[in-house]
């Protein structure tokens, strides 16, 4: 025996008994779930796709029923009931169409249940009260009153006189169910199956559905089945297990993508099939089933052919993952991935990036893909005159600064440093001032929640937050006067209960620390990229108000217990860009413009060439 996956109409599910065992709940669709039902087999029936002479009539595609043979030829409903007894309850409504087809349902038989059926036979026929001696009764009852009150809506409203007769051939024959039946031998317990996929409603996902697609055994000769089935599946976990690796699988995947992946495996399968947010949940489960329809040797899907294309894909991947300036580069376009409002859109941007990469990777050299990589990779603005005021040029910024980054580490030579594009990802990277911009705003922010900002003064002057230790700390005689000062007005603020003498004493430790630190007077490039570094939302969090000295300590302590810093940021907060031997617990002018030289040297080749006028004729 073998699990079996198939397509099948509404019109042949009559030809099946069915039957639902008493673990399964009863009939509890709401409205909702049925008009939703109607109104997406309307829309097909009355706008269905386009379709060229010779290719396979379009369908509405249904998620998949479970089901599982039992001992007396009936078919035990694991998972998909209320879709079930739905679409027999739009047959009722259209049986004198039916009827005429001479289509009879064989019929669904309750464990617990039993008069169920019975009721569903001659639902048209029954009454409210009829309807009130049982919840089961009231709900498929209630369904009823929604389809007949949906079918005269439409009569009244959309134009058709008649929507039974326009919406009658589509559920018959171009509304189909995804028919997965179990193989015994796999599992003799229902029970399990049907918990999964119950509990917390998880559906079925194109995945799970394309792996028991290609591991059926029809599709293999008898003698190599076992074989090429174990060949399959060792690859299918293999490629699984790669992009369960969060480096390799954030290298190629954006934490914003609309789509999320629990079998990562399907990411890839939307890619080679384009499916979008607004493509059918199923719609890249059916294009692999239309391959498989397509692809025939000796009368069987040419398995070796759809596998190879899927395996040829990933290493496509693989490839780029091994080799360190197509990790870079690559990772770098895909990380910049536009991000538009709209979903559908922003998938499709995913789509066409990776799959334009990966088809012009395969026409040219390796060399000249890297070129055609830099090339792509070309920024067309000028870095000195991006502002970062109001989130202006926020996007660019982040690209630069990324860019920056990238570049520093491929320029290492020595070193078998990787920029870490999961850590980017996952740890949420952001643009921060280097110095703050100790504007209203800024330190209304500070004021809001002072209590980390003064811990942090506290622990840069003291080393402790501990009152006993400060007040040692501040009695000592080498103590110059003016950190006596402020470690006092932080005591002073620290005492006050009452509200407004609490802030009218943080404002004057502020502006103490303001002035010990030297940034009492915004510069004139505070938004610029010469100000600005990339930071981990959690440290931008934690010190996004702080003076400079602060965030350097804060950078030193994390790189020093092995949190990782942008290569770039760290280099920043310890003075590798600056070429005057200045004060190393400040940031000025000098210190801002060495920094972006060392951006502009190292992004050169990125960059916009200057444009020299023409010569003047004489």
């Amino acid at each position: 025996m073998e699990n079996q996956l198939v397509l099948k109409s509404v019109n042949q599910l009559f030809e099946y008994s069915f039957f639902i065992p008493a673990y399964q709940r009863g009939y509890r669709w709401t409205e909702t779930q049925v008009k939703q039902l109607l109104e997406d087999i309307w829309r097909f029936a009355k706008n269905p796709p386009k379709y060229e002479q010779g290719e396979e009539k379009p369908f509405y595609c249904l998620q998949p029923i479970v089901v599982k043979k039992n001992m007396d030829n009936k078919y035990e409903i694991i998972d998909g009931q209320q879709r079930l007894t739905t679409l027999f309850l739009v047959l009722r409504k259209l049986k004198n169409l039916i009827e005429a087809s001479k289509k009879n349902f064989a019929g669904i038989t309750y464990e617990t249940r039993t008069d169920s059926w019975d009721f569903l036979q001659n639902v048209e026929n029954r009454t409210e009260n009829d309807a009130k001696q049982n919840v089961d009764y009231w709900h498929i009852w209630q369904a009823y009153q929604t389809i007949l009150k949906w079918f005269q809506d439409k009569a009244d409203n959309s134009g058709d006189a008649t929507p039974s007769a326009s919406i009658a051939p589509s559920v018959l024959n171009d509304t189909k169910v995804i028919w997965y039946e179990i193989n015994e031998d796999e599992t003799n317990d229902s029970i399990d199956i049907f918990t999964r996929l119950n509990i917390g409603k998880i559906p079925l996902t194109n995945a799970e559905l394309i792996k028991a697609l290609f591991l059926q055994k029809g599709n293999f000769a008898e003698e190599k089945a076992t074989l090429k089935q174990i060949q399959i599946a060792s690859e299918w976990d293999t490629i699984e297990k790669t992009l369960q690796d969060d480096a390799f699988w954030l290298f190629i995947y954006n934490l914003e993508n609309p789509l999320q992946y629990d079998n990562r495996i399907e990411y890839i399968f939307d890619l080679m099939k384009g499916r979008t947010k607004e493509s059918e949940y199923y719609h890249t489960f059916n294009e692999f089933l239309d391959d498989f329809s397509k692809n025939k040797k000796d009368d069987k899907p040419d398995i070796d052919k759809i596998w190879l294309k899927i395996k040829k894909y990933f290493l496509t991947f693989e490839e780029w993952f091994k080799d360190d300036e197509l990790f870079h580069y690559i990772g770098y376009l895909i990380a910049c991935i536009n991000k538009d409002k709209n979903e559908t859109k922003h998938i499709e941007n995913i789509i066409e990036t990776i799959n334009s990469l990966k088809e012009k990777s395969l026409k040219i050299t390796k060399k000249k893909f890297k070129e055609y990589l830099k090339r792509k990779i070309k920024l067309n603005f000028k870095i000195d005159e991006l502002n970062y005021q109001e989130n202006k040029d926020k996007d660019k910024i982040r690209k630069t600064l990324l860019l920056f980054n990238i570049q520093t580490v491929l320029e290492t030579q020595k070193s078998d440093m990787r920029f870490p594009f999961h850590k980017y990802k996952s740890e949420e990277w952001d643009i921060e001032h280097v110095r703050s911009q100790n504007d209203k705003e800024d330190t209304d922010k500070i004021k809001g929640e002072p209590e980390e900002w003064v811990n942090d003064i506290f622990d840069f002057f003291v080393g402790s937050n501990e009152e006993t230790k400060i007040c040692d700390f501040v009695s000592k005689s080498d103590v110059k006067e003016d950190i006596k000062e402020i470690c006092n007005a932080l005591l002073d603020y620290r005492k006050k209960t009452d509200k407004n003498q609490k802030r009218e004493k943080f404002d004057s430790a502020y502006n103490l620390v303001q002035t010990y630190f030297g940034e009492s007077n915004v510069p004139d490039n505070i938004n610029s990229i010469s100000n600005l570094a990339l930071l981990d939302a959690t440290t931008n969090r934690s010190y996004g108000n702080a003076f400079f000295p602060i965030k350097r300590k804060r950078i030193i302590k994390n790189d020093k217990n092995g949190i990782f810093v942008p290569i770039c940021t760290k280099n920043l907060f310890l003075k590798y860009y600056s070429k005057k031997l200045g004060e190393v617990m400040y940031w000025n002018s000098d210190d801002a413009d060495d920094y972006l030289k060392a951006i502009e040297e190292t992004l050169k080749e990125f960059l916009p060439k200057e444009t020299k006028p023409e010569a003047e004729e004489e």
